[in-house]
């Protein structure tokens, strides 16, 4: 699911279908480069339209036949979206600590997906229940952290944990907590997200392909 984000350069936030076919095709090009010089795609932001040199927090996830091959972001907006999108693809590929770097007969295989993040919002409650009682399931992603541990679920993670308990409990694992950790000091903030993806365009130097929402 996906909802409108803030962006300055865009009154109503969505990015537009040909927007996120370049940004398919930035991710793709970058993962390239990792594979034949070792470094992301370097370019200029400034070569491309405003909604996409706005300051924004991204995910790159790859998949091949459907299963997880490297999924790297981050949750603070640090850097123009063209360039994290860029990083965050080379990351993906090259260094997710539970994969083993992308092969280069990987690459046509691909199916690359973008998520790009809302601003964090702090959730208050009271105890568990409490916060279980206002999670969105299929909207929410979460931050949950606890005594210098952090961890994050996209929104799309509800498509395997649909049930918010398991959801939660799966979280604190994610964050190195047991699944029934609880205590007086954890913190959960939750952000929306937009998403788009597609299979590693044909000639990603034009960044063209076939894309989903």
């Amino acid at each position: 699911m996906t909802s409108p984000i803030d962006n300055a350069a865009n009154r109503d936030g969505s990015i537009q279908k040909g927007q996120w076919q370049i940004l398919l095709g930035i991710a793709a090009r970058s993962i390239r480069s990792g594979l034949m010089q070792g470094v992301p795609l370097t370019l200029d932001p400034a070569d491309y339209p405003p909604d996409l040199q706005a300051i924004r927090a991204s995910f790159v996830t790859l998949e091949i036949a459907d299963t997880l091959r490297g999924c790297i972001g981050v949750l603070t907006a640090m850097r123009p979206l063209v360039i994290d999108v860029a990083h965050n693809a080379f990351a993906a590929a090259f260094e997710d600590p539970r994969f083993p770097r992308l092969r280069p007969d990987e690459f046509n295989h691909l199916t690359l997906k973008i998520s790009i993040l809302s601003l964090p919002e702090p959730i208050t409650f009271q105890s568990e229940t409490d916060l279980l009682r206002q999670i969105r399931p299929g909207v929410d992603g979460l931050i949950l952290s606890d005594r210098g541990r952090r961890g994050t679920f996209l929104p799309s993670v509800w498509e395997q944990l649909p049930e918010s308990h398991a959801f939660l409990e799966q979280l604190k694992r994610k964050a190195g907590f047991p699944g029934g950790y609880w205590s007086e000091t954890i913190q959960v903030m939750r952000y929306t997200t937009e998403s788009f993806g597609g299979r590693v365009p044909g000639d990603p130097e034009q960044g063209h392909g076939t894309a989903r929402l």
